[in-house]
């Protein structure tokens, strides 16, 4: 996500933006990631690395994510917006552009081959999540499209539209004036995106928004967007088309040098010394060599599990805090540190807790441990 300094710029979803200069025309030499390589990439992939974005022929027409889309439109007819269909785009990632009604969607769910490349360096979204991101989208599309972010009724449920918008926000965890949908507390995050999160969970089949959110002050804003819909159902949008910000067409690096970059932003994010605090909860090796595994092991094998509750519970970007935890994998072998054996639960219960801990850190303050 690019931030504009005077304001806002781009709301996605998923954080899990670049510079412009990764993805348009400016190619630069990258360094080697101070966090991974591509030792992970499946072999049958390995081919895409070296070629340019643009030059895959990428398509959404085809694609294995074009049902998702005809999904989402279906379920927006359902609810009578037989007028609105946002357009939507293949892009660098989740996104709909600031102020247009259009939907960015990630290249890489384009592609199988591309989504094992994703599913090995950053856990791919599976088809929940997929159809959970795109309702969210198109609530930011709605509000583009019928301008509702200009009604006076709009600013009193929800806030001012031009509030600055920022990555790192104080959230109050379970509060009940905004709803809770995709990971973490992201409806606190703006008023444009606690529009998106009340949409998405208006638009989500099933939700049974009135009776679970029936006693939250969050109500009102479900109310409204259900009010509007009905309102605004039969006609045409104000603003029916969008300028897309940026398309694989334009994405001129290569596969590898995305991810490179990728991998660097999100590491150095975790450069925090963690050696101490490791050395805490697991065991030095010393005279002891019954009844031990390696802690590496063992946070390896649970890496996913932990990577998903923190995202979740915390809100924090999923490319972070994997990074986060394959951080401590690596120091936990570089220290030679162990589990006892019996206690690995007792060891994942508290690692979880301390993870949660620096993630919460980051979400507030924008780094992990304060220095």
């Amino acid at each position: 996500m690019t931030d504009a300094a005077a304001g806002l710029d781009r709301r996605p979803a998923l954080d899990r933006s670049l510079t412009p200069e990764v993805c348009g025309t400016r190619v630069e030499s990258l360094a080697s990631p101070p966090v991974s390589d591509f030792e992970k990439t499946p072999s049958d992939v390995t081919d895409l690395l070296g070629k340019r974005i643009s030059q895959l022929g990428l398509r959404l027409e085809g694609s294995p994510v074009e049902r998702f889309v005809h999904q989402l439109y279906r379920e927006l007819e359902r609810k009578g917006l037989k007028r609105f269909r946002p357009v939507c785009y293949l892009t660098d990632e989740w996104g709909c552009p600031d102020g247009q009604p259009v939907i960015g969607i990630p290249f890489y769910l384009a592609d199988p081959q591309l989504a094992r490349l994703e599913r090995a360096m950053n856990d791919l979204e599976d088809e929940r999540e997929i159809m959970m991101y795109l309702r969210h989208e198109a609530g930011h599309a709605f509000n583009y499209a019928y301008r509702l972010y200009a009604t006076p009724e709009w600013r009193a449920l929800f806030g001012p539209y031009n509030r600055r918008y920022r990555d790192h926000y104080r959230p109050v965890p379970f509060s009940r004036k905004h709803v809770r949908h995709i990971a973490g507390w992201y409806a606190q995050k703006h008023p444009d995106e606690d529009f998106a999160e009340t949409f998405a969970v208006w638009l989500t089949p099933r939700s049974n928004w009135r009776r679970k959110y029936k006693w939250w002050p969050a109500l009102a804003k479900l109310r409204y967007v259900d009010r509007t819909v009905r309102r605004v159902r039969d006609q045409d949008p104000v603003v029916s088309t969008g300028d897309f910000d940026i398309t694989v067409e334009d994405m001129k690096l290569t596969v590898e040098q995305f991810y490179r970059r990728l991998m660097r932003h999100n590491g150095a994010a975790v450069n925090v010394a963690l050696q101490t605090d490791l050395a805490d909860m697991f065991l030095m090796r010393g005279r002891r060599r019954k009844g031990i595994r390696p802690a590496a092991d063992l946070v390896e094998e649970n890496r996913l599990a932990l990577t998903n509750k923190i995202t979740y519970w915390t809100g924090v970007k999923r490319p972070v805090v994997r990074a986060l935890i394959e951080r401590i994998i690596r120091n936990c072998r570089d220290l030679q540190l162990y589990a006892e054996i019996g206690r690995e639960h007792d060891s994942l219960v508290e690692l979880t807790a301390y993870g949660t801990t620096l993630a919460m850190n980051y979400l507030t303050r924008g780094r992990f441990v304060q220095t």
